[in-house]
């Protein structure tokens, strides 16, 4: 059964953030002390074998900025190193190339119809 939003959540959006699994319990408690609902899915995968989590954070297009601020606070960059072969060399010797990793990867998509039951 189908039902039609309330007035509250006219203007709703799902924010579905990928975040490095080091950055992610940090961010569902402060989303959560912020009075965001946050859904965390198990994830596969990651980035130089690093886990990450997908978050789903349902927000009312009012509050969506401070959503982002904090998810910007939470989920930091950091720079991981990984083991590169270095070309013309007698041996496989590999040499550590820093990458930059972390952050937050964030799609908003607007609630038009949600269904509970």
């Amino acid at each position: 059964m189908s039902e039609t939003i309330p007035s509250e959540f006219e203007k709703s959006e799902l924010l579905i953030a990928v975040v490095q699994g080091q950055d992610a319990d940090m961010a569902i408690e402060t989303l959560g002390d912020a009075d965001f609902r946050v859904t965390r899915l198990p994830s596969v995968g990651g980035f130089l074998g690093r886990k990450s989590a997908t978050l789903m954070i349902g927000v009312n297009s009012e509050n969506h900025d401070r959503a982002i601020e904090i998810l910007d606070k939470t989920c930091r960059q950091r720079v991981a190193f990984i083991a590169v072969p270095m070309e013309n060399s007698p041996l496989p010797m590999p040499a550590p190339t820093p990458v930059t990793i972390g952050g937050a990867n964030v799609f908003t998509l607007e609630v038009d119809h949600y269904e509970e039951f």
